[in-house]
């Protein structure tokens, strides 16, 4: 018989106290001996075939607890059952199954013919090893005299080389059907619309810097600590674009958006809005990026109903957890979401504070009922309304934006 059988025929009869070690070997009573490293016929899960001495350890420990069970296999050193494998293995052993899809009948066959073979049952005055490996098995099932070559042929490795593994590294790469290529066109083109993104951030970051530096030198800021002409020029040509401690910090200011998409200007479409005057749908423009959402981007007021006006660059955020204390300081204006939630971890006490220190957007169709616009018609922010179709309204409600931007800033600046 082959080992698993055995082992399963003494553990039906409740006579595993009979399976002693000895040497290499499990004497299996006066009847069988095979060496502790045999492979059974029952495969785990994971696709390896269970030595004896892991089986025979199992059925003498299967009281424990997993946690006990996997102790005392370290401390044996032997193989352990997997927990997925535990009850399957043990209801075919106690033959509450009569078989399992996880035995390789083709091995046992084998190793029954092999056991019948030698024809040898232990005998305790002689050494015993009916051991039957995989790879012996194989080779025993070799025959002789094929056809006129006189070859011998192995059945088992010619079924074997006919074989395909279903799940290899290789396998998965030959499948009909699949085109790879494609996947890795995708996955390329995902990078290098990441890159261009982060590009052109920096790009925004640079061209921001540049114009104020250029504003510096020549005199010429979109508002200054000091006086100037609504023209946005400055008298003294020496004045620096610093401002005062309580007043706007140093460097380029910035406009906060929400990042849920229930608002109608997000760091998506906020580009778009205030340079162009054009307002598109977010989850057209987040198509557009391939869902990449950038970190910050810099806005700057392309047209005016004042040609002569400077342009100014805003850095656009949609994530306030991640600003400085000194960043705070930069902080004009706001997209409010018209929720509460949005504002928490701020660090302003009220909604008083915060809409007194920075000016509130709030963006609507101008269609939507004036329940919408409930909650933030008791704050002190700016409600911009603008048509569900008609786009060349768009322009209008962007120059609305920088104009009160602009105003609350140098009122910010000279306060």
């Amino acid at each position: 018989m082959d080992p698993l059988s055995v082992l399963k025929d003494f553990t039906v009869r409740g006579e595993a106290d009979k399976i002693e070690r000895v040497g290499a070997n499990y004497r299996f009573g006066s009847e069988y001996s095979f060496p502790c490293a045999t492979e059974t016929a029952y495969r785990s899960k994971g696709g390896t075939l269970y030595t004896l001495e892991a089986l025979v350890h199992y059925v003498k420990n299967q009281h424990l607890k997993h946690g006990e069970y996997m102790q005392s296999t370290v401390k044996s050193s032997v193989p352990a059952v997997t927990l997925p494998d535990r009850k399957p293995l043990l209801d075919y052993l106690t033959g509450k199954v009569a078989s399992s899809d996880a035995i390789d009948y083709l091995l046992l066959q084998q190793q029954n013919a092999q056991s019948q073979k030698q024809n040898e049952e232990y005998r305790p005055d002689q050494d015993n090893s009916a051991f039957v490996s995989r790879e012996s098995a194989i080779k025993d099932m070799e025959v002789e005299d094929f056809g006129k070559s006189g070859e011998d042929v192995d059945y088992i490795m010619l079924i074997r080389s006919n074989e395909r593994p279903l799940k290899s590294r290789d396998a998965i790469l030959q499948c009909k059907n699949r085109d790879f290529y494609s996947v890795l066109v995708n996955s390329t083109k995902r990078e290098e619309e990441r890159q261009r993104i982060e590009s052109h951030q920096r790009k925004d970051g640079l061209v921001a810097k540049s114009r104020l530096m250029g504003a510096e030198e020549r005199g010429i800021v979109g508002f200054s600590s000091g006086g100037g002409d609504d023209n946005g020029y400055d008298a003294n040509p020496k004045s620096k674009l610093h401002f005062k401690a309580g007043k706007i910090g140093e460097g380029v200011p910035i406009i906060l958006v929400p990042s849920a998409f229930q608002t109608l200007i997000t760091i998506y479409n906020v580009k778009e809005f205030l340079e162009d005057g054009v307002f598109i749908e977010n989850d057209v423009k987040a198509k557009e990026m391939k869902g990449l959402k950038p970190d910050c981007i810099t806005v700057q007021k392309k047209f005016s109903r004042d040609r002569e006006r400077v342009v100014t660059a805003y850095e656009v955020r949609d994530k306030p957890s991640a600003l400085k204390p000194d960043d705070w300081d930069r902080v004009v204006a706001v997209f409010v979401l018209g929720k509460d939630w949005q504002f928490k971890g701020w660090p302003f006490k009220d909604h008083v504070e915060i809409f007194n220190k920075i000016i509130g957007f709030y963006m609507r169709f101008e269609d939507d009922s004036i329940e919408s616009a409930k909650t933030v018609k008791q704050w002190n922010v700016k409600i911009i309304s603008i048509s569900k179709n008609k786009r060349h309204n768009d322009r209008a409600a962007a120059l609305e934006v920088w104009e009160k931007l602009e105003e609350f800033v140098r009122s910010r600046s000279h306060s």
